[in-house]
């Protein structure tokens, strides 16, 4: 029962002992107090209790029975880190039994040796001790073996025969009452998933197990490991390694496994490399080598051995020795049967080319290459990217695109099964160096055109698929409405100076809820985006000019595209704009909060510094016509109107080149009249009263006009679903810790991004009057995430909307003059410069009017 009941089974060998049980019924009492210690508590209490259980089976003169608990104890012994002691009283256990019994201790046996990392000697315990098993019609033990089976299977890379062995004994625990396996069943399901690459199933089979471990009261250690190497395939490494550490803190707390803590270490450091944190990494990784090495498990000391030399590359701590260990681990992992010394070949191919050895790198790179051909999206991608690297160390620019190409083709066939837009954004990371790679070459080759190709190869293509909808979704809907809730009451509480730390644990509660539902569901077989034409853009453009601005090694390159061509222009440092572009951005909000009209002059002479970084030359070659921004996602806050270059010019902003053809492609909805389409809100809060929508209300005559209670997130979300154009005042919130939950204030509480991704059809215009509604969030290679950018591939053509907080009075008049421009036909770009001009001529209302940018094209 200490597997399916637990609780009920503490409390019977308690009871048996306060009884003065004989020592057969004391030994079984000590010995599920010892296993359920062993594996969810605390491991000194555990060998108390097997060492007494032990000496009570003595006295019984049970073989069977001494057996037995020295099978338990010697493999606590081993998670002690006692690894000769506790193989030794397995050997002894197995010595002294015979027929079934010999098989469950060969089973235990085998279970030390995987946490060990011996698996080929593991699976050879199981392969003489599974015939015996089934002999027996042991349906318990022989699930537990087969789901050993394939556990050291999925470690050795063979996916398909761990999952046949997962389902065999899935099915065997249905039989079962034991309710502890089954759920191990489940988080197996999920580990199989993830490394056949289905990385939705393994988040929601993750998920769901975690929550009937909870229901047992019983830690799940190993499932967290699994769970976090998910969420790192996931590109969401900062929470990995959240939960890496509150795994180590509970397991510290409640005296558990030292080898759960090395491996609980090992994920760590694997999560901080990820999230580009290497000191991190090597900081969690020292000590966990250092456990492993004690504790004899080589599998797992050579593996962390490796992430330590990999933070040492990503830190820049590149040296001979740092290659010659990368080779060593390399070929040690082969030796073990490791998958993961592709990566191990690749770092040391690396670490010689960029010793500038590149006869030494060539073998590495060529065993790291044959990773191509076999294993999970994400490494056969990296055995592209070694063929790629050898290719460039050999001069073959041929050879280095075709490596990249089908490199990146990989990474979308994986990126397209999966549901949710923040997982297709943050999958593109594990392309960037590819396309990276293709963009230097493409540089060096003096082709404008091919650059701008693999520009656009890797550029905002999550949003070139709408996001996965699950309307039928109760759960989601309930904890959406629930969300609305919570952070309405406890804005409320916090206006009042009420308490509200437990309305925000709630909140927080909520959003883990929202989130993980939305990130395990699953493509519902969307094509894939569309392959970029420049001659079709050079087509389209007719007097317009497309900027493309790419970031290649640091260094900023302008690619105009219009009257037939692309021309290609260097510009300055990406760090040094971002840097400028915060500066910029910081004067907007003091001029529009404290208005100290100095700081104009201030504003528009960084403005000039700005176009300097992000154009260069570009910037006298825009031509007289209109032009279409194409940024790099770290530049998409760049107010451009500030510009001086942009100021009076119609501009807008696109993520890509395609993204802008496709806005071009979107035809308005059918509307009977002026009217026809319209919707007006105004949520509650705002400075201004949302004071331009009542006279936008007259302009339009017949809109709809949604406002005090009758502005909720529900009645907006209906209102807005394929109208042909929505004006938004309401106070917007960006959350760049998690841009998903950006969202626009309404009446009955937040209205955040997962909820527009649920719309039919977005409005074919939209204007977003309030602070910071215009916020998008880089993550990935070159992806976005935020309201904005989440409209885009619902059927938005055109977007204005605020990039920084803003003066609500000093809306007004720019939105009725947008609005004036927008009925008179005009596209949002034409509205918007043409509103700059009417507008009062004041630092104030000037610095909002630059505070505004137009996404799109219509």
């Amino acid at each position: 029962m200490v597997f399916s009941r637990p609780r009920k089974a503490l409390a019977g060998a308690r009871a048996l002992l306060a009884g003065r049980p004989g020592p057969f019924e004391a030994s079984v009492a000590h010995h599920v107090l010892g296993l359920f210690e062993r594996d969810f508590g605390d491991l000194t209490a555990a060998l108390g209790h097997l060492r007494r259980a032990r000496a009570l089976a003595r006295r019984t003169g049970s073989a069977a029975r001494e057996a037995d608990v020295l099978a338990t104890l010697g493999i606590a012994l081993v998670h002690s880190g006692r690894t000769r002691p506790g193989l030794a009283a397995l050997e002894q256990a197995r010595a002294r039994s015979t027929g079934m019994s010999a098989a469950k201790i060969l089973f235990l046996r085998a279970g030390a040796l995987w946490i060990l990392g011996r698996h080929h000697e593991a699976l050879d315990d199981l392969r003489r001790a599974l015939p015996e098993l089934r002999r027996a019609d042991d349906t318990i033990w022989t699930a537990r073996a087969l789901t050993l089976r394939a556990t050291l299977l999925l470690a050795l890379g063979s996916v398909e025969r761990a999952d046949q062995d997962f389902r065999v004994a899935e099915r065997l625990w249905a039989t079962t009452d034991q309710e502890h396996d089954k759920v191990v069943a489940l988080e197996n399901r999920g580990r199989a998933a993830f490394r056949s690459g289905d990385l939705p199933a393994a988040l929601g089979h993750f998920d769901e197990a975690a929550r009937r471990y909870l229901a047992l009261g019983t830690p799940a250690f190993v499932m967290e490991m699994e769970r976090c190497a998910a969420l790192m395939a996931a590109g969401l490494p900062r929470e990995a390694l959240e939960r890496a550490d509150a795994s180590i803190d509970l397991l510290d707390r409640t005296g558990g496994q030292p080898t759960r803590r090395a491996q609980l270490l090992f994920t760590a450091a694997g999560a901080a490399l990820a999230a580009g944190d290497p000191e991190t990494a090597i900081a969690r990784v020292r000590p966990a080598i250092r456990l492993f090495a004690a504790q004899k498990r080589e599998w797992w000391e050579t593996h962390a051995r490796l992430t330590l030399c990999q933070a040492r590359f990503a830190s820049g701590r590149i040296s001979p020795s740092l290659a010659r260990d990368a080779a060593a681990l390399a070929t040690t992992l082969s030796r073990l049967g490791s998958p993961e010394d592709v990566q191990a070949f690749l770092l040391a191919g690396r670490a010689a080319l960029a010793l500038g050895r590149a006869g030494e790198a060539a073998p590495h790179l060529t065993r790291a290459a044959r990773g191509r051909f076999r294993g999970p999206a994400f490494a056969r991608a990296d055995g592209w990217l070694a063929h790629a690297l050898r290719a460039e160390s050999e001069g073959r620019p041929r050879g280095v695109l075709d490596a990249c190409r089908r490199g990146l083709d990989v990474i979308d066939e994986h990126r397209l099964t999966l549901g949710a837009s923040e997982l297709r954004a943050r999958a593109t990371a594990r392309g960037a160096e590819l396309a990276a790679l293709a963009q230097r070459v493409s540089r060096r080759s003096g082709d404008a055109r091919r650059l701008l190709a693999w520009s656009e190869r890797w550029r905002a293509t999550a949003l070139a698929v709408p996001p996965a909808r699950s309307p039928g979704d109760r759960e989601l809907l309930r904890d959406v409405t629930a969300f609305r809730e919570i952070a309405s009451r406890a804005d409320a509480a916090r206006s009042a100076g009420a308490p509200v730390a437990s309305l925000d644990r709630e909140r927080a509660r909520l959003e883990r809820e929202i989130r993980g539902r939305t990130l395990t569901m699953r493509a519902r077989g969307e094509p894939g985006g569309d392959r970029f034409d420049a001659g079709a853009l050079l087509g389209r453009l007719g007097g317009t000019v497309l900027a493309e601005i790419a970031e290649i090694d640091g260094d900023l390159h302008v690619l105009l595209c219009g009257e037939g061509r692309v021309r290609g222009y260097a510009a300055g440092r990406i760090a040094d704009a971002a840097a400028e572009v915060e500066h910029l951005r910081a004067g907007l909000r003091r001029l529009a909060y404290e208005g100290a009209p100095q700081r104009l002059a201030l504003v528009e002479e960084a403005g000039r510094r700005l176009q300097d970084m992000l154009f260069g030359p570009a910037a006298r070659r825009l031509g007289e016509g209109p032009v279409v921004i194409v940024p790099p996602g770290r530049l998409h806050g760049v107010p451009w109107a500030v510009l001086p270059a942009l100021r009076d010019r119609v501009v807008s902003v696109s993520p890509s080149a395609r993204a802008w053809l496709r806005a071009v492609d979107l035809v308005p909805p059918p509307t009977g009249d002026s009217a026809s389409g319209i919707v007006l809100v105004r949520g509650p809060g705002l400075g201004s009263g949302g004071g331009e929508v009542p006279p936008l209300a007259r302009l339009y005559g017949g809109a709809a006009v949604l406002e005090d209670g009758g502005a909720t997130a529900s009645a907006v979300l209906k209102a807005i679903d394929g109208a042909r154009l929505a004006h938004i005042a309401a106070h917007g919130i960006f959350r760049a810790d998690s841009p998903m939950f950006s969202s626009l204030r309404m009446a009955d509480g937040p209205l955040t991004v997962y909820e527009f991704e649920r719309l039919g059809r977005a409005p074919h215009q939209i204007i977003l009057p309030s602070c910071d509604s215009g916020g998008l969030q880089p993550v990935g290679a070159d992806e976005l995430l935020g309201l904005a950018a989440a409209l885009l591939p619902l059927g938005t053509a055109g977007i204005v909307a605020g990039l920084v907080p803003v003066h609500d009075e000093a809306v007004i008049p720019l939105m009725l003059a947008l609005h004036a421009g927008l009925s008179a036909g005009r596209s949002t770009a034409e509205a918007l410069r043409d509103a700059r001009r009417e507008i009062p001529d004041d630092p104030l209302h000037q610095a909002t009017a630059w505070s505004f940018t137009a996404i799109g094209a219509a």
